[in-house]
């Protein structure tokens, strides 16, 4: 699966039990919105409340949060995650130990952001 990187045992990192956690081949490729209002789909957000704005601090890191943990799609962290926004709020992210651990395996300057 495109996306989800082995540990050195070669098993995925885990975003939950039974969901590999999904990572982007590039910083660069992750070209999602810096402003305005975002909706993110039901298989990303269950509740009624799915609307996030991207100037309100809180809104940005809760859409962040949820985004990198639902999602088993590559399409969804390009189209709603902003690489030079993910790199900016990296340590304030509320993430899954899994997630955190794919994505700074893969990306090992997130490690410092």
């Amino acid at each position: 699966m495109q996306g989800v990187f082995p540990t050195t045992t070669g098993a995925a990192f885990q975003a939950r039990p039974g969901r590999p956690a999904v990572v982007a081949r590039t910083i660069a490729e992750l070209t999602g919105p810096t402003r305005g209002v975002v909706e993110l789909p039901v298989r990303l957000m269950w509740g009624s409340e799915r609307t996030f704005d991207l100037g309100d601090p809180d809104d940005l890191l809760w859409m962040y949060e949820n985004v990198l943990r639902e999602t088993t799609r590559i399409d969804d962290l390009r189209t709603l995650i902003n690489g030079r926004t993910l790199r900016r709020v990296w340590r304030r992210l509320n993430l899954p130990r899994g997630v955190r651990l794919a994505w700074e395996s893969r990306h090992r300057g997130l490690r410092t952001a």
